[in-house]
């Protein structure tokens, strides 16, 4: 599977090392491929900082790349505050690059998941759906990602 990510422009820095992590232990939002099944990053980079201006054109280059599917970081979900965009970025990139997308890439580290549950944009963000494959993670896995 030929995978892109793109990641918070809060972390634009970010070299990937818990999405990374993520994509050889398979958990987070890398859960869902197989163990045995070869994962190759195709394309690595930020959203443009809000309003997200990358989102436009990044998906373009990592689909010539050969992605088959496009991971928004975790940082986007559990990031202070949350992307407000996140929906529409994953619809965007679906219905115009025709390529799937995945919320999340590590799993949500335990303490940030505890302190958001906590706030009340949490709830109105319904974060719980958006990310919901991150939030059946086994507690012991998210506070590794601590």
């Amino acid at each position: 599977m030929k995978i892109g990510i793109i990641i918070c422009g809060r972390y634009q820095n970010c070299g990937g090392g818990k999405c990374f992590r993520a994509m050889r232990e398979r958990v987070g939002g890398f859960a869902r491929y197989p163990k045995d099944e070869p994962l190759e990053i195709v394309g690595y980079s930020y959203c443009g900082g809000c309003p997200g201006g990358n989102v436009e054109y990044v998906p373009a280059e990592m689909k010539k790349n050969g992605a088959e599917v496009i991971h928004l970081a975790t940082g986007l979900v559990v990031g202070y505050p949350p992307c407000p965009r996140l929906r529409h970025f994953k619809e965007f990139i679906e219905k115009y690059y025709e390529i799937p997308v995945v919320i999340g890439t590590h799993p949500i580290p335990l303490k940030y998941l505890e302190a958001h549950q906590k706030l009340s944009f949490w709830k109105k963000m319904n974060m719980e759906e958006i990310a919901d494959e991150l939030m059946k993670e086994d507690r012991k896995i998210m506070e590794d990602y601590n």
